[in-house]
């Protein structure tokens, strides 16, 4: 799961192009989640809360393109643009749906790797 994290922070830290699997958003989303709920606890230890209180918003500050991008690519996935993150519930809807299981506008099939081995031997006219 932290190789997964590293991943999506370091290689995806502002890429909106492409698509997300549903793995990927909520995965990403829960351990975000996670992080800032043991830094909020850490946050009531006397003496160094206040420490704790910055790094969690510092945190926030940190991972909040990252999720945006995550959450656009995922609304692609299921093939609607990233604008439909303004549906506070629709977009709930979407991100909880499985994703198009074909190429489509936004790219190939994350979960299918194999999409263009199907082409092969197709007429292309």
């Amino acid at each position: 799961m932290l190789e997964m994290y590293k991943k999506l922070v370091l290689e995806n830290y502002a890429n909106v192009n492409g698509r997300a699997r549903r793995k990927e958003y909520w995965m990403f989303g829960l351990l975000n989640v996670l992080i800032y709920l043991l830094l909020n606890v850490l946050s009531f230890i006397p003496g160094v809360g206040i420490v704790f209180s910055i790094i969690a918003g510092i945190f926030i500050l940190g991972v909040m393109i990252p999720s945006i991008a995550v959450a656009i690519r995922r609304m692609h996935d299921v093939g609607k643009s990233g604008w439909y993150l303004f549906i506070p519930i629709y977009s709930l809807i979407l991100a909880c749906t499985e994703g198009e299981h074909k190429t489509n506008e936004y790219g190939a099939d994350p979960k299918n790797g194999f999409e263009e081995m199907s082409e092969i031997g197709k007429d292309l006219n």
